[in-house]
């Protein structure tokens, strides 16, 4: 098959059989090929249960457990189609258009109505109250530790061997907005101190 044929081939993943699926995945590691990005489809997908509807799609598994437990934390009950298949094999989330997660028909509205809120600015987690971080510079929410190394740890566990790095002393904060970098000291009451 030419690349524009299994591309085509792969938009109808889910219906195929799963040797062919496994043929399909095997090819495209073959020829090293990018699987395409499947659109959502409001049409129901061969062997979805018609009661059920995806209210969400996603790439990647830490944003998916979220959601579903806020669903289930909310007593909707939900169901994260394909999650195993991304567990086993991350590459093929793009191929499969990613995990679905799904809830009976007469819960869809309350479900997307609770995944379209806000994340809280505080909440409690085991080891204490968690308070989000905001960029002093911008006001985003939208931040990551900064660990100058984890590109060297990232590398670590992709070829298992340990490579030295440094652990930072403080909580040290970068904006994905703004490209800030900033410490939250404890010592100034919850302040953050910029660094740049």
């Amino acid at each position: 098959m030419s690349e524009t044929e299994l591309m085509n081939l792969a938009r109808e993943y889910d219906g195929l059989v799963d040797e062919a699926q496994a043929a399909l995945r095997a090819e495209f590691a073959r020829r090293g090929l990018e699987p395409p990005l499947i659109e959502e489809d409001e049409a129901p997908i061969a062997g979805d249960d018609p009661g059920l509807v995806t209210v969400a799609r996603y790439r990647d598994m830490p944003e998916a457990i979220v959601a579903r437990a806020v669903l289930e934390e909310a007593g909707i009950e939900c169901l994260l189609r394909d999650e195993n298949t991304v567990r086993t094999d991350w590459l093929l989330s793009n191929l499969i258009g990613g995990m679905r997660l799904q809830v009976a028909a007469t819960d869809e509205v309350k479900a997307r109505e609770l995944l379209s809120q806000p994340v809280p600015q505080e909440f409690a987690t085991d080891s204490g109250d968690f308070v989000q971080p905001v960029c002093p510079k911008c006001g985003s929410t939208d931040v990551i530790a900064n660990d100058p190394d984890r590109k060297v740890l990232a590398a670590s566990m992709l070829i298992n061997i340990p490579l030295p790095h440094r652990r930072p002393n403080e909580a040290e904060w970068r904006c994905l907005q703004c490209d800030a970098v900033w410490v939250d000291d404890e010592e100034f009451e919850g302040q953050d101190q910029p660094l740049r």
